[in-house]
């Protein structure tokens, strides 16, 4: 991979992990952790096969819906969607305890959009921690919904506001955006959030680790009692249990948690012993193997740093952070998909979300703040079946 050799001094250490698991923590403030945990325990989880009871041909969606689907190569429907289509059709109140790259986002778009076909005076409203996966959503649901005359508009920040309010004036069927956004137009009257009867909270932990509660309990508050409610998180604390009692109605739940990302990822530490961590990433990235890249840095302003000084060594780069705007971020992540870019350098506002084929290796430059933003951040690559790596620096 490098020359960087397993179980030499300056290396990886990968076969002989436990040596060193009374060693070093990292250092997060508040953070007691060994840092080799994160990669431990990533790689106990056992993957279990499934073997869905539903094809796509059996569920009773909208026949263009399942065009659409099955144009896209999906023969069968993942663990998530073969248990939590049929209820949202029925038209229950779900909650889906799922992993990122677990397929729920057509998981709630495919009977959504059947309910839309066929009623038309149906709204709906997507809710999401960041812009990033608001964007995603909204691609997934065009291809989805392709040939139907049915609209979107996408209200998240960093894009011009004008835009919005004349997409809004189309009335268009499905609103997806970010908690902020969406209680500024509400606010501004361009949205009436009482006409919303159905309504998707996604990634719900990392929205109350984003700070955005209050929010999304203003945000239920204004909904219509007679609704549809749709919840997705990737863990269930007490805090989003409180949310969750105050949102839904007998909820049907699912609970699909999978190693998928941990068997398809090969996951490994680098010492770095003091040594310049930036030439250690020099000497990697210069490797025929890296091609397609997305470093995690803690801050927005250590990312900036290390832009600069990868630039300068001739390294083609791009960055997402919240100094960027929505049109810079879309902007990045479009480079990396088409392969204009190398290397993508991230804080973890990118971490959940994004979906960019074929990254070869996920390298936390600065360790992250926990296990779950470890197991989101790794989860980039390594998906659809593929293999990945993720490397992780430690002191």
């Amino acid at each position: 991979m490098s020359n960087f050799k397993r179980g030499n001094s300056n290396g990886f250490r990968g076969q002989n992990r436990n040596r060193y698991q009374s060693r070093g923590r990292f250092r997060n403030p508040g953070l007691d952790m060994n840092p080799l945990m994160f990669v431990r325990k990533a790689e106990n989880f056992v993957e279990t096969s499934y073997t869905p009871v539903n094809s796509f041909t059996d569920f009773p969606i909208d026949e263009t819906v399942r065009k659409n689907v099955l144009s896209r190569g999906y023969d069968k429907p993942t663990a998530i969607q073969d248990q939590a289509i049929l209820p949202m059709l029925k038209g229950r109140d779900l909650v889906g305890i799922a992993d990122t790259g677990t397929g729920k986002t057509a998981a709630f778009l495919l009977p959504l959009i059947t309910k839309v076909a066929r009623d038309r005076n149906q709204k709906v409203l997507i809710v999401t921690p960041t812009r990033e996966l608001a964007a995603q959503i909204q691609d997934e649901f065009k291809r989805f919904s392709a040939g139907m005359n049915m609209y979107s508009t996408l209200c998240i920040g960093g894009a011009s506001i004008n835009v919005q309010f004349r997409e809004l004036e189309r009335r268009p069927n499905f609103v997806i955006g970010t908690p902020g956004r969406i209680m500024d137009l509400e606010n501004r009257r361009r949205l009436n959030l009482r006409q919303y009867q159905n309504v998707v909270l996604d990634e719900v932990d990392r929205m109350l680790d984003m700070g955005f509660i209050n929010d999304i309990r203003e945000i239920v508050s204004l909904l219509p009692q007679d609704r549809q409610s749709l919840f997705f998180s990737a863990t269930l604390p007490d805090k989003i249990k409180a949310v969750m009692q105050s949102f839904l109605v007998n909820p049907v739940m699912v609970q699909v948690k999978t190693g998928t990302t941990a068997q398809n990822v090969d996951q490994d530490i680098i010492r770095t012993r003091g040594r310049d961590k930036v030439e250690i990433l020099h000497q990697l990235l210069i490797k025929q193997e890296f091609s397609k890249v997305l470093v995690f840095g803690r801050t927005k302003w250590g990312v900036n740093k290390l832009e600069i000084n990868l630039v300068r060594r001739g390294f083609k780069i791009a960055s997402i952070h919240g100094n960027k705007s929505q049109g810079q971020r879309t902007r990045a992540l479009k480079q990396l998909k088409n392969d204009e870019v190398q290397v993508l350098l991230a804080t973890d506002v990118a971490s959940r979300g994004i979906d960019v084929q074929d990254i070869t290796h996920v390298i936390n430059y600065d360790v992250p703040e926990s296990y779950d933003d470890y197991v989101h951040r790794i989860g980039r690559t390594g998906r659809a079946g593929k293999k990945g790596v993720a490397l992780t620096f430690i002191d």
